[in-house]
């Protein structure tokens, strides 16, 4: 059999660049060598990874197995703040504050979005042997019915730190493991001396010794616990049983009492970035590429943000006039970012988990010092809007990306390669948000109200293209499918250029774009 994408693991990655590959054109496979998922890692979506994922329609679902207002009491010392997540906002979006939501109904929704699409998740089928030729790869599959072989044009690596696909194709990785580990387990609690257990309140814990939460997303018993520290020693195959826990929640001073153990995990971390994110018709993605500490939620948002560079990128290569030069701009963009996550997550670790020096201080001294200022610093944006900023990834920008192209060099605004903010435009129906006018697959082109119309006949079937009523001048942008600014100029010609050399002209000049419209 052949395909034009086969996706190698069925996380939150896989599933999300399985579905922009397909919603650009690709003919996508996805497998998966469990027979089923395991209980979630990751519980946070940040407001970035929301807005790249709306073009694939699955916000609304994934909106219902959020908490719908989720509150966390953090205690420190003996004072406790309580903190409401929609404090910590962006904008006037629904999306704009992170959302929580166990990983398992993230994929649980992806999965669905994609077998709606004719792409079901090929679970407990194995990825055995790869070999790699100039237009493609041959996959030696093991599946519930026996062998197959798969010719793919593209072959992607979403399976985990211990990537098979990483492995065959022979990238190198740079490991380093951390001092620190962490715990996960779902539990039964019950709250002794009247310490309140509330459905949709997280309960965080500073001490000395690390940090402890405890958040009502549990799968396999109601309640998550999570708990960071230095490392002990003990063996990572040995779960964590009640009386480590119970002990964990003794010394946080939380009251809880553990009942019953559902599930339970000791992991090892280590910080991982692959040498590479290509090799030949081979491209790694998410944990395949790099992994570092769960602090601040980064893991599963950076893989997704991998996920929406990549899928499009996939769909659009054999039609782009230099697909190396496409593809290996993904590299040039994502590899970086993940450099910067990993830099940013090491701090936060440190500081959740160190167990002594500063760090220790900083949690059991002066944290609970600064409690009582907590609420009113959370009321000033000024103060703030950073820091979230930082968290949600919207400091991510590809000014210096190959596919960054200004033929308005000097000209304020928005330059090639940054974020296209979620403002206020009017189109030719009205007044509307541009992330709800974008919020389709493809490649959007921005025209303002005096630009020159774009020739029909050279658009390829993914391109919109949308006037701007309230936008002087004489300006075209686009919009690459990830939300970034790809080309800003005046020329139509040039216009053409660019869309040619990212696969989306379409080459015949002779057909008028069935998909292009104007707003």
């Amino acid at each position: 059999m052949s395909t034009d994408v086969l996706v190698v693991g069925a996380g939150p990655t896989g599933l999300a660049l399985a579905l922009h590959a397909h919603a650009h054109g690709a003919r996508t496979r996805i497998v998966d060598r469990r027979s089923a998922p395991r209980p979630s890692r990751a519980l946070v979506l940040h407001p970035r990874t929301l807005e790249q994922l709306r073009p694939l329609g699955v916000l609304d679902a994934l909106r219902e197995r959020s908490l719908a207002d989720p509150a966390a009491l953090v205690h420190l010392g003996t004072r406790t703040v309580r903190v409401r997540l929609d404090d910590l906002r962006i904008g006037d979006r629904p999306e704009g504050h992170p959302w929580m939501i166990r990983q398992q109904d993230v994929e649980d929704v992806l999965g669905g979005a994609l077998d709606r699409g004719g792409v079901p998740v090929e679970r407990g089928t194995a990825l055995e042997h790869l070999a790699m030729g100039r237009n493609g790869a041959r996959a030696l599959l093991r599946g519930p019915d026996g062998e197959e072989r798969v010719d793919s044009r593209w072959v992607v690596g979403c399976d985990g730190v211990e990537s098979t696909v990483r492995t065959l194709a022979g990238i190198p990785v740079a490991s380093e493991p951390y001092r620190q580990e962490v715990l996960l387990a779902d539990v039964d609690l019950a709250a002794d001396h009247g310490a309140g257990l509330e459905p949709g309140v997280a309960h965080v814990t500073a001490a000395r010794s690390g940090l402890l939460f405890v958040f009502a997303l549990g799968e396999r018993a109601p309640w998550r616990v999570l708990a960071t520290r230095a490392a002990t020693g003990a063996d990572p195959h040995h779960p964590p049983d009640r009386d480590e826990l119970q002990h964990l929640l003794d010394t946080s001073g939380s009251g809880f009492r553990v009942d019953r153990v559902a599930w339970s995990d000791r992991i090892r971390l280590a910080r991982r970035l692959a040498r590479h994110y290509r090799r030949g018709p081979v491209l790694l993605a998410g944990d395949a590429a790099h992994s570092h500490s769960p602090a601040a939620a980064q893991g599963m948002n950076l893989g997704l943000g991998d996920a929406a560079a990549l899928g499009w990128r996939l769909a659009l290569a054999d039609s782009a006039r230099e697909p190396d030069v496409l593809l290996d701009s993904y590299e040039a963009e994502r590899r970086p970012v993940a450099r910067a996550s990993i830099t940013l997550t090491d701090l936060v670790f440190w500081a959740e988990s160190s167990p002594g020096g500063v760090a220790g201080l900083l949690r059991s001294v002066f944290a609970p010092l600064a409690a009582p200022l907590i609420p009113a610093l959370l009321h000033r944006r000024e103060l703030t809007t950073p820091v979230l900023r930082l968290l949600a990834g919207l400091w991510v920008h590809y000014r210096h990306s190959p596919l960054s192209h200004d033929d308005l060099p000097g000209h304020g605004g928005l330059r090639p390669g940054d974020r296209v903010p979620d403002t206020a435009v009017v189109a030719d129906r009205g007044p509307v948000r541009l992330h709800d006018l974008i919020a389709r697959a493809g490649v959007h082109v921005l025209l303002a109200r005096h630009a020159r119309d774009v020739p029909p006949s050279t658009v390829g079937p993914g391109v919109h293209v949308h006037r701007l009523r309230d936008r002087p001048g004489t300006a075209v942008v686009v919009v690459r499918p990830d939300g970034y600014l790809g080309y800003r100029g005046t020329d139509p010609a040039r216009l053409c250029d660019w869309l040619g050399g990212i696969g989306a002209l379409d080459r015949d000049h002779g057909r008028a774009s069935t998909d292009q419209r104007h707003a």
